[in-house]
């Protein structure tokens, strides 16, 4: 199982380079994906192996929305509508049940 928070670290960490970055792709595996936006927020994110990369919306009111607001990077990996992990200003961290 380690393998596999690993390899999504590995993918997490070239996607929010290039989300923060402002690239309209990322290059994984030797493939360009597509940096989307979301319809109604314009969040930006990437959809990969099952998992959805996606930037914190600014516009919430929630702590990370306000953390965004304020300057912070951050990103969540996520799994249909389970949280798997998030980078916040470069640092990782896996986010499932041990």
């Amino acid at each position: 199982m380690s393998d596999e928070i690993e390899e999504v670290e590995e993918v997490a960490r070239l996607v929010y380079d290039a989300i923060f970055q402002d690239v309209s792709s990322v290059e994984i595996g030797g493939e360009e994906y597509p940096i989307k936006k979301t319809s109604k927020s314009k969040v930006r994110l990437v959809e990969y192996d099952g998992l959805t990369y996606i930037e914190q919306n600014p516009h919430k009111s929630s702590q990370w929305g306000k953390e965004a607001q304020e300057g912070h990077q951050i990103m969540w990996v996520m799994r249909g509508r389970q949280y798997l992990a998030r980078i916040r200003d470069g640092k990782f961290l896996d986010l499932r049940k041990k």
